[in-house]
Parts: C-alpha cells; sequence; structure tokens
C-alpha cells in the first residue's frame, strides 16, 4: 500500500532560468525506508520541503504529491503537522525552547493537546530515546549528537506517519552518526513508520534502505533496491561521479566489475574480499610522516588552555599541536570534545588563559589590528552562512577583492577563475541564503580564498557536499598544499581524510592525543576508520581506501603465496 504518490512534478523557484524539479514521479510504500541521494543543488531538499507543506518554497509548482489519495495541498494543518515530521540538516535551527522537556512538549502544546496526555507522549519519548538523564538540561548545554536526538524525539512524540530527514547527520561524529541511523532504523522496524532520508554518508544508510533515489538535475536517475542502484550505476555511466560517494563494499564491487552480487555492508564486503584477493600490499610503506619537529612550523600551539567562564571547565586542557607549512592536517574527534574551539584559538577569535600560540613563528598577540587576516590567515566556520553579508553570491566575492584593493579588470578574472575551480559559475547570481547547505558551502569556501591566505583553517568543509564536490574540493587543496600554502581542517568525514590528509589527529578530552600519517593512523582505530579499512584489514590491514583494497584484490598479476 502507498502512502505517498508523486506523479509529473515540477518546480521552478522565482526569476529562476530553469526548473529545480523536473517531471519527478515515484511511488512510496507504507512503511518504506527511502534513501535520497544525488549532486549537491539536485533538487533534494526542495522535493523533501514540497512534501512537507508548511515548508513548501514559494515558485511555480506543476504536477500532484498525493498523501494517501489526498492531495497535499488539501490537507488540514492538524493532519500535515501531525502526519509528516520534519528533521533539519542543522540541529540549532530546529529548537525553539530553551529545555529539552520544553522542546518535547512543545508541538503537543501547540495543537491543544490535553496536559495529561502530553506528560505521558514526553515521559514515553524520552524514555524511548534515552533521554532522561538530560531531561531537564537547557538546550544549549547539549552535543550536537543530542540535539539532533531531541529534534527527533520531539517530532515522533508528534506519532507521525511519514518521517522526512534532511542530512541529519552532516554534523554529527563517526559514532554519533551510526547511532542516530540505527535509531531511524530502528523506529522504521518497530513502528512502521516510512523514512525518507536525504544523505551524502550513505556508507551507513545504504545497507538498511528498502529503496534508493538517485536524483540528477532535477530529474530521476534511479528509483530501485540498493543493490540494483549500486550495480547499475556504473552501466548508465562509467564516470558518474556518484560513484564515488556509494558504499565502500559498492565501489570495491564496481572497481573490480565483478559479476556477482553487488555487497553492500562491510560484512558482505569482507566476504567478496576475501574471496577476490590476490596479495598482501602493504601501504604504509613510505607512509611515515615527512613532517619532522625541525620542519617550519605555520602553526604553533604549546600546552594551550581554555574555557569559556572562568566558573566552567576548561574545554582545551593543554593542546599541543605543530601544522607545518605545505600540508593538510586534518582534526577527528567526537561532538563537544574542542574541536572547533582549537580553530577559534588558532584563529585569535578565543583568547586562552595559558599556553602559547605562534603563527608563521610569530606569537599571535603581536599581530596588531587585522594583520593576522590580510593575506596570511583566513577562517571558514562550521556554518557557512555567517560570512555572507551581501544579497548575491558575486557580491560578497567582489567585496572581499575590493577590500584587497584590486581593480575591476583583476576582481572580474579572480572571481571567474576561483568559481570554475569550484564550480560555482551558475550561483554568482543567486541569493546566497537560497542555496542549498552544500551551495553555500563552496560559495563561503571560494569567499576564504579570494583573501589569499597561506593559513587556511577549515570547520567541517565536506558538510553538505556531495562525491564530486568533494573530489573538486579536494583537488583545490592539493593545488593549495602545492603552493605552499597549510591547511589545517576540523572534520567528521574519516573517508575525505583518508584520501586528502598528510596527518591525521584524534582529539579527545580537550587534547590532541595522537597524530600520524593516514594509512598508520586509520589502520590502528577501530570506529574512527574507514569502511573500506574494515572490509580489508583482516587480510590487508594497511588499506585504507576502496581503490587500495582493489589494488590487493587485482595483486599486480601476482597470486597470494
Amino acid at each position: 500500500m502507498e502512502i505517498l504518490h508523486i506523479e509529473n512534478l515540477n518546480f521552478r523557484y522565482p526569476k529562476a532560468e530553469k526548473d529545480t524539479l523536473h517531471n519527478v514521479s515515484l511511488n512510496i510504500g507504507q512503511g518504506d525506508f527511502t534513501v535520497i541521494c544525488g549532486a549537491t543543488g539536485c533538487g533534494k531538499t526542495t522535493l523533501l520541503k514540497l512534501i512537507k507543506n508548511e515548508l513548501s518554497p514559494a515558485g511555480e509548482k506543476s504536477g500532484e504529491i498525493l498523501y494517501n489519495g489526498k492531495n497535499i495541498d488539501s490537507l488540514r494543518l492538524r493532519e500535515s503537522a501531525c502526519a509528516i515530521g520534519f528533521v533539519g540538516q542543522n540541529p540549532d535551527n530546529q529548537i525553539v525552547t530553551d529545555k529539552v522537556w520544553h522542546e518535547l512538549s512543545f508541538g503537543l502544546e501547540n495543537l491543544g493537546v490535553p496536559q495529561n496526555v502530553i506528560r505521558r507522549r514526553v515521559g514515553e519519548m524520552a524514555s524511548y530515546f534515552g533521554i532522561q538523564d538530560w531531561f531537564r538540561k537547557k538546550t544549549d548545554e547539549l552535543s550536537g549528537g543530542q540535539k539532533q536526538l531531541l529534534n527527533l524525539a520531539s517530532v515522533m512524540v508528534m506519532q507521525p506517519k511519514v518521517l522526512i530527514l534532511d542530512e541529519p547527520t552532516s554534523q554529527l561524529d563517526p559514532i554519533a552518526a551510526a547511532d542516530f541511523i540505527a535509531t531511524l532504523k530502528k523506529l522504521n522496524t518497530e513502528f512502521g513508520i516510512t523514512v525518507l532520508l536525504v544523505e551524502h554518508r550513505l556508507e551507513d544508510v545504504f545497507p538498511i534502505a528498502d529503496k534508493v533515489l538517485l536524483m540528477e538535475n532535477g530529474c530521476v536517475l534511479l528509483y530501485d533496491s540498493p543493490r540494483v542502484v549500486g550495480k547499475n550505476l556504473k552501466k548508465i555511466n562509467p564516470e558518474h561521479p556518484m560513484l564515488k560517494g556509494l558504499p565502500s563494499a559498492v565501489r570495491l564491487y564496481n572497481l573490480l566489475s565483478s559479476d556477482e552480487v553487488c555487497p553492500l555492508t562491510v560484512k558482505e564486503g569482507q566476504e567478496f574480499f576475501r574471496r577476490n584477493f590476490k596479495r598482501n600490499i602493504d601501504f604504509s610503506d613510505g607512509d611515515k610522516s615527512e613532517f619532522s619537529d625541525k620542519s617550519d612550523a605555520a602553526i604553533e600551539l604549546k600546552n594551550v588552555w581554555f574555557r569559556y567562564e572562568r566558573d566552567l571547565p576548561d574545554v582545551l586542557r593543554g593542546v599541543n599541536l605543530k601544522a607545518v607549512r605545505g600540508e593538510i592536517f586534518c582534526i577527528l574527534g567526537g561532538n563537544g570534545t574542542g574541536k572547533t574551539t582549537t580553530l577559534n584559538v588558532i584563529s585569535g577569535l578565543n583568547k586562552p588563559y595559558r599556553g602559547k600560540i605562534k603563527i608563521d613563528g610569530k606569537k599571535i598577540k603581536d599581530y596588531k589590528g587585522n594583520s593576522l587576516y590580510r593575506k596570511k590567515l583566513a577562517y571558514l566556520p562550521q556554518n557557512p552562512q555567517t560570512v555572507f553579508l551581501k544579497d548575491t553570491v558575486s557580491g560578497d566575492l567582489e567585496e572581499m577583492l575590493k577590500a584587497m584593493e584590486y581593480k575591476k579588470e583583476e576582481r572580474e578574472e579572480k572571481i571567474r577563475d576561483i568559481s570554475e575551480k569550484l564550480g560555482i559559475t551558475d550561483l554568482l547570481t543567486k541569493h546566497p541564503y537560497d542555496l542549498s547547505g552544500g551551495e553555500q558551502q563552496k560559495c563561503a569556501l571560494a569567499k576564504m580564498l579570494l583573501s589569499e591566505p597561506t593559513i587556511l583553517l577549515l570547520d567541517e568543509p565536506t558538510k553538505g557536499l556531495d562525491a564530486f564536490s568533494k573530489s573538486s574540493l579536494l583537488a583545490v587543496l592539493k593545488k593549495l598544499k602545492s603552493d605552499g600554502i597549510t591547511v589545517v581542517m576540523v572534520t567528521h568525514d574519516v573517508e575525505f581524510a583518508a584520501v586528502g590528509a598528510d596527518r591525521c589527529a584524534l582529539f579527545f578530552d580537550g587534547e590532541i592525543i595522537s597524530s600520524d600519517a593516514p594509512n598508520s593512523f586509520f589502520a590502528e582505530n577501530n570506529f574512527y576508520t574507514t569502511a573500506a579499512n574494515r572490509i580489508a584489514r583482516p587480510l590487508c590491514p594497511t588499506a585504507i581506501t576502496s581503490e587500495e583494497a582493489a589494488l590487493c584484490c587485482r595483486g599486480n598479476g601476482e597470486d597470494n603465496g
């Protein structure tokens, strides 16, 4: 029995030159777990918002969306609010009250539900989601994972039939993200709730999905089971950019052009790997860090301590960090461990009460005025919206170059060049707030790069980006590295760190507890490692990407033993 029916859906935003959605048709059955994926800006978020009537954007719409046989537009506001729940990408954007218990009851209070029913539902939901221990906490005291879990619980207390989620794990660390996805599957299995999930991180969601909808340029490219989509995408286009975004087991399968059943999970990937394994290759050879204590330090932190208020606990507890000129240094770790605070301290936004910070060999306090930010250091924060000041993307880029006193012809050339590198040429005339999260990320990065820094700080730069955009970003970062620019990046994206970093570090309990070259770093971790390493580790411990695992299977033409 279908719960959602979409037929010939077209949508165009005001003043847009082309449709964002074009002839989208699909049927979603009661209790289906559907994963929606595709390149940044392909229309995924627009599709979700059109299903949730209260969030439907302004523009020209044709075609129809039916919920249980009724047109979405004809649903009463109360029915729509209860039946179709929505969880967004940014946890902070959806929280509206100051206490956890009030956030859970807020929706029911607005519907006029009797108090005794509210108390019962809230208590039940808090118990189900394990919220009892922080039930009376302030919402601004919660970690990113707790906030997103609270958002989900606040929607579930309304008892929806359809649950829509737009990249809900984009700001969560790998462990918190896996826990959140497991909770979604539990809700789907135990309550029969229909789930529509937009995700770029497909590793955990692909194996549990009933259907995968792959979108391209506002159209439906593939809509089938995960195994069929994983197997057929390469047949449609062997160079399709989304191939790099598929789970590691599927990527390994496609790299070997196998006729076997397409594996989806790490367990299936291990079995597939064993059947095709030829020889062990030690990928750690030559992977020792070339950066010694004698290398020129672009950034150096020694025994740095920081707390936000005098009577609050320390966030940074003796941080020691050295990033040398021309390296890409990735910091990984759980939500709330102090990674972003470290970037704030490096950039001068936060001042530690103990320890030393040097930028290019000079104490940070010796940089007077804005001298630290003039062709020296640029910082792209986690929320890219904070860097936009103008009504158009081009206006923001223009403003940056004006501040650097470039002539008009030079400004036009530089904007054209950076737009082509990051693939944002079509976005220049748009308002930054009208862009998707991934598009905002790319445009904000373009603005930072136009300041011509020698040190670039990035906080979750791959958030909201598809596989192709990540490849483009990696190419840009590699070019910056070759030009001698130092990149320090905080990320939850272990796959991106594995292929892009020179060194990776683990942040825990307010300090960096370990750093190493990627192959050595990930090959010795259990949770902060790549799915490809989990697949290959039993036979080839140092392989950390699907490409390296495939080399072990090809074996350079030699059989093992």
